[in-house]
């Protein structure tokens, strides 16, 4: 079934399109010191959100970009080492920059954060009312950990939350499916796939 035969997601009013921690610089994940299990698939999905990136831009829907970031002597981690997660996401190491498919233009937003939310401690919510968004489309990683929270905080803050189901990756395919069914019990339409906001962009003037 093409893109465009697909039934469009229930997108209410103005979306923005969230890129959540799409990091990793150049750096092969085999070398990478951030210590953090992923699923895998992250090539497949590479080129997928470049082109979701780009869609949107053509089409007008606004653009944030999220990057965890932790000083050095990691003062501001929190709790994050509590669980089953090592160092990351450290300031000045290569692999906490973006992924180099992921280029923010001047004129969009970079939040970074200390925490897992999007939401927590950020201007994310400024942003958000800036533009006027009503749903919110997320992207990124992990599904289970920063995509979920980010989900929750979405759904605390009103708004309709569409997750890209083809473009998120969790710490494990369990922990990533288990996740989708918390974020789906929230938000019963919450689920979408990419195709679907394809379709539904193709429907949006160009700007």
């Amino acid at each position: 079934m093409s893109a465009s035969a697909l039934p469009a997601p229930a997108v209410v009013g103005k979306a923005v399109l969230i890129v959540v921690d799409i990091q990793g610089g150049e750096v092969p994940d085999d070398v990478s010191r951030s210590e953090i299990a992923q699923m895998g698939g992250r090539r497949e999905r590479a080129a997928r959100v470049e082109r979701l990136i780009d869609t949107c831009r053509e089409h007008g829907v606004p653009v944030v970009f999220i990057q965890e970031v932790h000083k050095p002597s990691l003062v501001d981690i929190g709790r994050e080492l509590d669980g089953a997660e090592g160092p990351h996401c450290v300031e000045g190491w290569p692999e906490t920059e973006l992924a180099p498919w992921v280029k923010p233009r001047p004129e969009e937003f970079l939040i970074r954060k200390r925490r897992y939310s999007a939401f927590f401690g950020t201007e994310l919510e400024l942003v958000l009312k800036a533009y006027r968004a009503e749903t919110v489309l997320l992207i990124g990683g992990l599904t289970d950990v920063c995509i979920h929270y980010t989900a929750v905080d979405a759904h605390q803050h009103d708004y309709h939350v569409r997750v890209l189901t083809d473009c998120v990756g969790g710490s494990s395919r369990e922990a990533h499916e288990y996740a989708l069914r918390a974020i789906e019990y929230l938000q019963r339409d919450a689920l979408v796939t990419s195709d679907q906001v394809f379709s539904w962009l193709e429907q949006q003037p160009r700007s």
